[in-house]
């Protein structure tokens, strides 16, 4: 048998496009794809929310039923599963341009995986982004943080 071990960053990609459709249909978005071992079984937690921001929970309930359908008839996971399908709430994490994108005037706190003149976090207001970039407002200036360096974001509440 495959254990949970076996829950890899392909399958994580292979679920992530099998869940697109189900995603369009609906008019949601992606927002993270979560996959966790907890004992003899593995926790799939999707967060889903809207382009404009606020999924109910009824709309949760639905999504997670076309999903837990779409695995089963695709044999997606081989494992025992729990299937989780949430809202990313207020301390969603910011990830693609279009997160950063969605947040402009949003103060958010930034954890890099290299530094950016010396520091690994920075915290600002997020004014303008690209397909490379997140531009910030700090200390009255604007300051580059390239996509590729985020390690984490999230907006400040």
């Amino acid at each position: 048998a495959r254990g949970p071990a076996l829950i890899s960053e392909a399958l994580i990609k292979e679920l992530s496009g099998s869940f697109a459709g189900i995603f369009q249909s609906n008019n949601l978005e992606l927002v993270d794809l979560i996959c966790r071992p907890e004992g003899r079984r593995v926790v799939l937690t999707v967060l889903a929310d809207k382009p404009q921001g606020g999924i109910n929970l009824q709309e949760c309930a639905v999504l997670c039923r076309q999903l837990k359908n779409l695995i089963e008839e695709r044999n997606l996971i081989s494992v025992d599963y729990l299937l989780e399908v949430s809202s990313p709430g207020l301390d969603r994490p910011l990830k693609q341009p279009k997160d950063f994108a969605r947040f402009i005037d949003k103060e958010a706190v930034f954890f890099l995986k290299d530094l950016i003149e010396g520091k690994c976090q920075w915290q600002g207001i997020i004014k303008q982004v690209d397909e490379t970039a997140v531009f910030i407002q700090v200390e009255g200036r604007l300051l580059e943080i390239p996509l590729i360096k985020i390690n984490k974001a999230q907006l400040v509440i």
